[in-house]
């Protein structure tokens, strides 16, 4: 039996080696991944922009001139632009005044390796893939590169030696601008929502954008109510910032409930598994039902970024 056993064990070790042998002998080009990147103008409004976001589902747009990328526009630019503490109105708004200018873009013939690397070391998201005439090729994200992890894995870690083990952790009767400053304030995409130590919920960005926000207020406003805000000439589907005076909300209003989680034993391919399947790019690490940690898929680019 033991014998069985470890044969078993050296097979699989042996096959994992060849694997890793293959992948660095002919890498994963990027032809093979990348996506065509959905775009949008400087002088689009952000209205638009959003629009655009819920319409593909992603997360960011490539802002072009012509078809040449200028700028790269994220839901978490677009939270910030609209949240509490900007007090702008977002029908004046450009995607122009929000974008970021730093552009990190790859030829057509490097490597997911190289993707990763430039996203470990510049803190990124994304990679545009530029033509040889500084055209868009495309764009290769981080949803990108734990698709190829996932396939590809040849590690066989575990979640526990990836999992960051500080969690930044709010309450579900904490108030939407403190949890908006704990995002901001820890430069962190995702809050766990965490109640005697368990995850209950999971606060990212995109539940602040205002598209959603809308749904609050016919949710939980009154008919009357409601009524008398429509009739305000300063009511915008798209613009609620004049409304926060008003109505008052908290974490556990907006948050995902039941979040997606993961033992800290488990296999990292298994996170990777989670949160492509679920559309997540985070998930909580538990250990005997309490909060071990957190785990996202900068952990996985990284590790692939190591390789």
């Amino acid at each position: 039996m033991l014998f069985s056993k470890l044969i078993f064990f050296l097979e699989v070790f042996i096959e994992k080696k060849y694997r890793l042998f293959m992948l660095l002998e002919r890498p994963i080009l990027l032809t093979s991944v990348m996506k065509k990147a959905i775009t949008a103008s400087p002088k689009m409004g952000l209205v638009d922009a959003l629009g655009l976001l819920y319409r593909y589902g992603i997360k960011r747009l490539v802002v072009v001139d012509g078809n040449r990328p200028v700028g790269i526009v994220t839901e978490k630019d677009l939270a910030r632009a609209t949240s509490t503490f900007n007090g702008r109105d977002i029908g004046e708004m450009r995607v122009g005044e929000i974008m970021s200018e730093n552009l990190i873009a790859v030829g057509k013939n490097n490597s997911i390796y190289d993707c990763a690397k430039l996203m470990r070391d510049n803190k990124i998201s994304s990679v545009i893939v530029a033509n040889a005439d500084g055209t868009l090729g495309g764009i290769i994200t981080k949803t990108d590169l734990v698709g190829v992890f996932l396939i590809n894995d040849v590690t066989g870690a575990e979640v526990s030696n990836h999992m960051h083990r500080k969690v930044v952790t709010v309450a579900p009767k904490d108030l939407l601008f403190v949890v908006q400053s704990v995002l901001v304030n820890n430069r962190i995409s995702r809050v766990v929502v965490a109640q005697k130590n368990r995850p209950v919920g999971i606060i990212t960005y995109r539940d602040f954008l205002p598209a959603k926000t809308a749904n609050w207020i016919r949710e939980y406003e009154e008919p009357d109510d409601l009524a008398e805000l429509k009739a305000d000439s300063r009511f915008n589907e798209f613009n609620v910032n004049s409304l926060d005076h008003a109505i008052t909300f908290r974490a556990e209003d907006i948050m995902t409930r039941n979040p997606v989680v993961i033992n800290k034993n488990e296999f990292l391919f298994q996170a990777a598994l989670l949160m492509v399947r679920n559309r997540v790019s985070g998930l909580p690490v538990v250990h005997n039902d309490l909060l071990a940690g957190i785990i996202t898929k900068t952990d996985i680019v990284n590790s692939i970024a190591d390789m």
